[in-house]
């Protein structure tokens, strides 16, 4: 038998690796990676969707009347006079509110001079007219008529294109506030709608993000079911980079001692044999040595006879093995050997070890039971999450807060739209009398020219010249009659609508209100925001709004950081206590495990204490290297029958060839199998000689390896269980840490997202400023336009309805028939 010269490496780096238990059992990824788990997002899409008017013909009209609006009001925002009537309303002192609204006083008195002025000259010119002192004709005629009539009509058609342009200004004005008014009206319970959903929805999300724990939960309950399988697996790869090799060791080991006992067992027989054969044939070999030397000394014989009498004196035993020392003691030490069948052992220690993943689970199940009443519960800080967080009870009053808004808010809106009806049928029937004054203007300036277009035929020219003169005076008698209401109507609009631009909308845009709100000390405590949401810390509207407009959520905005301690509730560490003290009670009773039987342990202690390898191999060698015998037999019985053929002598020649044929059968019958014995008995010697010594390493290595296996490997093992269990505990912290990671971020980035308190604030001033306020505005400024140009109307349309009506009196030297030739005056009728 030869050893593999590799062998004694394994073995050597068996006995460093179960030396080095630390160095077992590090790698967790055999038990694979971790998943990533699926979180539900829980964060609701909130945003409201922005209100934008679309640019329109009538923006340079807005324009204009902001810019008219900043010259009324040239004050700052009042934040003095504001606060004082926020939080002290009787403090408020009337000369403060009239030096604030002073541009507006100014409107106020001249609204009121208007008010008395105009209708006062009014009716003072229907008296006048009803006594016939106000002139209703031109008197007397002269050159200057014509341009100073054509002068009056220009102007006047001049100052009616105004008012008409005024007119469907105030038409188109009014009809878009109406307009704009109900979506408007309709846009308030919307958004207040979802505020109430910013509110309410926040305890909502974060009961689902607590829910939620329940996937890390499933996880690992999951990945619990075969984890006692799974470790014993890793426990057995692990320590079969360990066992296996022992166990191929020792079976290797037990077929080298069959072969060594084979061949000690052939040494042993074959040495018998060939002592045997020795005590014969050494008689044999020198009865025939002897008569050799006789017939082929003889005096007669003819031929080689010296060169055969020299081989014939070498005819003797060279090997003898009876100077061999006995391995008898070898054989007696061995007596029995092998007693164990190594590979049987060798396949039922194999079976054994494959079992044990079921022995580990078997012992685990327990304990995998326990772990899974733990991860089942719920810790104390995922239970508390929701009501924990700062602002719940806040959220509920403010949720109730903004329903009774929205339910108290409905009937004012809607009593709001009714109003907005009669204040546009008001503004109707006001436009379209400033319309019928324009309609009168025109027919009248249409009629007068066409009367004073046909002076060859005075019955028509008098006839159209006065009706043109009347629907002017129908015009002025429409304006004289219509300033009062047209006059209130635009002052009431324009007080409404400007305070409305000046103060709330111009401050609004600039932030001058945020400014005010953030300032402390302005609004009263029960409209302090951060009271109001029970927060340690004042927050900033406008930078709440800032952040918000965004996308910002509430626990940046709010700072929450310093209300509410995330970490606490985030904290599973007592959860996870529990878990890994159960991770570590993991053990298995290995049962005190042998890799070698009794027999087999015996059978190894008797090849170690055989003293195989101090059998004299050299000794055997020398025998074993020299032939039976020391001439060739089988050459020396041909020459013989060779020489016996050459002799004269018939006698000689006939013992010759006798001696042929003994020496013949000599070497067939016993030389050939002394040197076949010879042949074996090289083989063994050879064999054990080089294998005893490797052999009796290999014994003493392998007793030792199985001697400290058995004792360490039940400590081994549950050492790479406890490893084991570390990695996998890790890796279900993993997915507790991927739960708590997201949290974390959804609860401070996505929760409560506050992109609708900004949008509403913009909504808000999008539909007071820029779809409520503009258009009302407009329409007062449009209306006021026509107004104010009616006396400019009322002063052209008297003016020029004197020049439609006929001359009284006319002068002989201003008449341009007396200055013509050969003219033929006619007769014309004048009416007084």
């Amino acid at each position: 038998m030869r050893c593999t010269p590799g062998l004694l490496v394994p073995l050597v780096g068996l006995g460093l690796s179960l030396r080095l238990p630390g160095a077992v059992a590090n790698d967790c990824g055999s038990l694979g990676q971790a998943q990533r788990l699926a979180f539900a997002p829980v964060a609701r899409t909130r945003w409201l969707a922005p209100l934008v008017r679309p640019p329109g013909p009538l923006d340079p009209l807005y324009g204009a009347v902001r810019r008219f609006l900043a010259v009324v009001q040239l004050n700052p925002f009042p934040a003095d006079l504001v606060k004082a009537l926020l939080n002290e309303p009787s403090s408020v002192k009337v000369d403060e509110v009239v030096r604030y609204e002073a541009g507006y006083v100014v409107g106020a008195v001249i609204a009121g001079l208007y008010l008395l002025v105009v209708p006062t000259t009014g009716l003072g010119f229907c008296c006048c007219r009803y006594r016939r002192r106000c002139g209703g004709r031109v008197k007397t005629e002269h050159k200057a008529l014509a341009c100073e009539g054509g002068t009056l009509m220009a102007f006047l058609l001049l100052t009616t294109l105004i008012l008409l342009i005024g007119v469907v200004c105030a038409f188109v004005t009014n009809q878009r506030t109406h307009e704009q008014t109900g979506p408007s009206v309709e846009a308030v319970p919307e958004t207040l709608l979802s505020l109430r959903g910013l509110v309410s929805d926040v305890p909502q999300e974060l009961q689902a993000v607590a829910e939620q724990f329940s996937l890390p939960q499933k996880q690992v309950l999951e990945e619990l079911d075969g984890i006692g399988e799974r470790l014993g697996n890793l426990v057995h790869t692990q320590l079969g980079s360990i066992v296996y090799p022992v166990l191929a060791s020792v079976d290797s080991l037990g077929k080298a001692l069959q072969v060594a006992m084979d061949h000690l067992r052939v040494l042993n027989t074959t040495l018998v044999e060939l002592r045997e054969g020795q005590q014969h044939l050494e008689p044999a070999v020198q009865k025939h040595r002897d008569r050799l030397l006789a017939l082929l000394q003889d005096t007669g014989c003819q031929g080689n006879c010296e060169g055969t009498l020299n081989q014939a004196r070498a005819l003797e035993l060279a090997a003898d093995f009876v100077q061999v020392p006995s391995i008898d003691h070898v054989l007696y030490r061995l007596q029995g050997v092998p007693e164990a069948n190594f590979s049987s052992m060798v396949q039922e220690e194999n079976n054994t070890f494959h079992s044990l993943p079921l022995l580990v689970a078997m012992q685990t199940a327990s304990v995998v039971k326990d772990l899974k009443k733990a991860v089942a519960q719920q810790p104390e800080g995922m239970r508390t999450l929701a009501s924990g967080f700062p602002g719940s009870e806040a959220a509920s009053q403010w949720k109730q807060a903004l329903e009774q808004l929205e339910e108290h808010s409905r009937p004012y809106l809607r009593d709001m739209q009714r109003y907005e009806t009669y204040r546009w049928i008001m503004g109707c029937v006001l436009c379209s009398t400033a319309l019928l004054v324009v309609v009168c203007n025109l027919l009248g300036l249409c009629l007068g020219i066409l009367g004073l277009s046909a002076r060859e035929d005075p019955s028509h020219w008098e006839a159209k010249g006065e009706a043109g003169a009347r629907f002017l005076m129908v015009g002025v008698g429409l304006s004289f009659l219509f300033t009062a209401p047209l006059i209130l109507l635009v002052f009431a609009t324009f007080l409404v609508g400007g305070n409305v631009q000046t103060l709330v909308c111009r401050s609004w845009e600039s932030g001058e209100l945020y400014e005010f709100a953030d300032t402390p000390g302005n609004l009263p405590p029960s409209m302090n925001l951060s009271h109001l949401l029970g927060l340690r810390k004042n927050i900033s509207i406008l930078l709440a709004y800032q952040q918000c407009k965004e996308g910002a959520a509430l626990w940046k905005v709010l700072q929450l950081n310093d209300s509410y301690d995330l970490d606490k509730h985030l904290d599973i560490s007592q959860y996870t206590k529990k878990l890994q003290w159960d991770l570590q009670s993991f053990q298995v009773d290995m049962k005190d495990p042998d890799l070698l039987s009794p027999e087999a342990r015996r059978d190894l202690e008797a090849l170690q204490t055989s003293g195989v390898e101090s059998i004299p191999y050299l000794d055997f060698l020398v025998q074993i290297q020299k032939p039976v015998v020391k001439t060739d037999v089988e050459q020396l019985a041909q020459e013989l029958a060779g020489l016996a053929q050459s002799q004269g002598n018939s006698v000689l020649g006939q013992q010759l060839q006798e001696e042929s044929r003994g020496l013949r059968n000599l070497f067939e019958e016993q030389v050939i199998s002394q040197q076949n014995l010879v042949v074996k008995l090289n083989l063994s010697i050879r064999a054990l000689e080089s294998s005893a010594p490797n052999l009796q390493q290999e014994t003493s290595a392998i007793l030792g390896n199985v001697t400290y296996l058995n004792a360490e490997l039940p400590p081994l093992t549950n050492h790479i269980l406890q490893n084991a269990s570390q990695c996998f505990l890790t890796r279900e912290m993993g997915y507790f840490s991927q739960y708590v990671a997201w949290v974390r971020e959804e609860v401070t980035q996505h929760i409560a997202t506050c992109q609708p308190f900004s949008r509403a604030l913009d909504n808000g001033r999008v539909i007071l400023c820029d779809m409520m306020a503009d258009p009302w505005n407009a329409f007062w400024f449009c209306l006021g336009w026509c107004t104010f140009f009616l006396i400019p109307s009322i002063i052209f349309a008297v003016k020029t309805s004197k020049y439609f009506r006929p001359i009284r009196k006319r002068l002989s030297s201003t008449s341009s028939e007396e200055t013509q030739l050969f003219h033929i005056p006619r007769v014309t009728s004048l009416k007084l």
